[in-house]
């Protein structure tokens, strides 16, 4: 059974900058390959995104050309630095987007084109906010229909304060981020087969003609 992740690096720098975020996600796409599952790294600075909350917003937006990628994978997982203890800019910005994409509901059951998509986060900073950058980008994910496995995040953080980051610090050689990167490629790869060979069922447009009779407002 082919697989196919999609990573997001959400870092503020252009290529050929180098990217601590890429570094971690480059030692995912090496564990995904060993399950043969092919990846595809975007880093979104790279592209004219625009601001907005549908999937075209017109006048050169590229974000449609990336949605098409996110639409023809299995696995998508967002790479993140942390500025301020914080997500950065432009993975709030492609949260946004991707929340547009809702609107497309399949004409039949309703669902969001991420449903049966398997969604991940991994994280790097020198500074606190991991664990805050990991849950709101997974609960945005999760809001726009992917599933979240357990263990579906992974992360670098160095001491507080200005230092060294990922690459400079070794992190690549960190046993908590090495055993968390592990958890979360071989879980969503499982679920990934799981949801391919049984896809969710849920009708939307049932349940919620279903919920409107029952509702005042």
């Amino acid at each position: 059974m082919s697989l196919r992740a999609i990573f997001l690096n959400c870092t503020l720098k252009k290529s050929p900058e180098a990217s601590n975020t890429e570094a971690l996600i480059n030692k995912a796409v090496s564990l995904f390959k060993e399950h043969d599952v092919e990846s595809k790294v975007i880093r979104v600075a790279d592209y004219k995104v625009a601001f907005g909350v549908t999937s075209d917003e017109g006048h050169g937006d590229e974000w449609p050309e990336i949605l098409a990628e996110i639409k023809g994978s299995d696995i998508l997982i967002i790479g993140s630095p942390i500025w301020l203890g914080d997500k950065s800019s432009i993975c709030k910005m492609i949260i946004e987007r991707i929340d547009g994409s809702t609107s497309e509901q399949d004409e039949e059951t309703g669902q969001y084109p991420l449903y049966n998509k398997i969604g991940g986060v991994l994280v790097t900073g020198n500074e606190d906010g991991a664990k805050k950058v990991s849950s709101e980008v997974l609960f945005s994910l999760n809001h726009s229909g992917c599933t979240i496995p357990p263990n579906s995040m992974a992360y670098w953080v160095g001491e507080a304060g200005p230092g060294p980051s990922y690459i400079d610090a070794d992190g690549g050689k960190h046993l908590f981020t090495n055993k968390n990167l592990r958890f979360l490629v071989n879980n969503t790869v499982y679920f990934a087969r799981l949801l391919k060979e049984r896809p969710i069922p849920t009708n939307i447009h049932k349940l919620t003609e279903e919920a409107k009779k029952e509702s005042s407002s």
